[in-house]
Formats: C-alpha cells, sequence, structure tokens
C-alpha cells in the first residue's frame, strides 16, 4: 500500500493542475456576440480602458506566436512617456506582460502582470506611471525562450 501513496499524490496535484489550468479567468470569456473581449487595467489594477493624460499618447504592443514559432512583443523596445498608455493586445498565442520587481530593482510604481490574454484581438492596457528611465518586461511563460521587451520612460 506504501507504494500507491506516491501514486495517489501525483495524482491529485496532477487534477488540481489542470483545473488551475482549464479555468476561464475573470474578464476573459467570450462575448456574447461573438467579439473577442478585451480586458483593461491600469497601474493600480483597476477594470477599465485607461485613458493617456492629456497630451499623451497610446502604445499598442503586439503579442504574438510567429510562423517560425518564436513568441515576441512587436515591437519589444519602446519609448512611452509618464501617463501614456500601453495597449497590449494579442494576436496569437497566450500571453502576458509582466514588469517583475527583480528585473527593474529600485523602480517604484510598476504595474501588476497583466492578465493571460487568450483570445486573438484582446487587449490589455497598462497606464504608465512609472519615473524616467529603462525598464524591463517580459510575457511569464514564455521569458525563457526570449519573449523579453524594455520600454524607455521619458
Amino acid at each position: 500500500m506504501t507504494h500507491r501513496l506516491p501514486t495517489l499524490a501525483a495524482l491529485a496535484t496532477l487534477a488540481l493542475s489542470l483545473a488551475a489550468c482549464g479555468g476561464e479567468q475573470k474578464g476573459q470569456g467570450a462575448a456574447a456576440d461573438g467579439a473577442a473581449p478585451s480586458s483593461t487595467a491600469d497601474a493600480g489594477g483597476a477594470g477599465g480602458a485607461a485613458t493617456p493624460d492629456p497630451g499623451g499618447k497610446i502604445v499598442e504592443v503586439e503579442m504574438l506566436t510567429d510562423d517560425e514559432g518564436n513568441n515576441v512583443f512587436r515591437p519589444a523596445d519602446f519609448e512611452a512617456a509618464t501617463g501614456d498608455v500601453i495597449r497590449y493586445k494579442l494576436v496569437s498565442g497566450v500571453h502576458n506582460a509582466h514588469f517583475l520587481a527583480d528585473s527593474n530593482p529600485g523602480k517604484p510604481n510598476l504595474p501588476p502582470a497583466t492578465d493571460m490574454l487568450q483570445a486573438p484581438g484582446q487587449t490589455v492596457d497598462v497606464k504608465v506611471t512609472m519615473a524616467p528611465g529603462r525598464y524591463y518586461y517580459h510575457c511569464d511563460p514564455h521569458a525563457l525562450l526570449g519573449m523579453v521587451g524594455h520600454v524607455t520612460v521619458k
């Protein structure tokens, strides 16, 4: 009987893992009209479309898995100003954007990790509240595959 305990524990862990991965995340279900849903958050994590400050702009960054299987941000490196909005738009694959504190040491006001976008056309807005400087971000599941980028805040 002791040889079955590790197997049962492994199966229970696997079942919990699959349940966690297979669940629908808040704000990412299919829209009633069939359109791709949109998810937005500002640096404080509040819902709703983020609006740039007066004179600011929206910088669109595509997230995709290309025809060769590379996971990329397009553009990966760009400039923005405090008060601008970065709009991450899913083209293909399943991706998010995460400004990690340990990869941006000593830099306050980092936005929280975005939700995983799963449906092409989904977007998530991140209001730029960071001080001027260069910031690293990546896609959590694809960072080791090179899906990383930098934003230079002016």
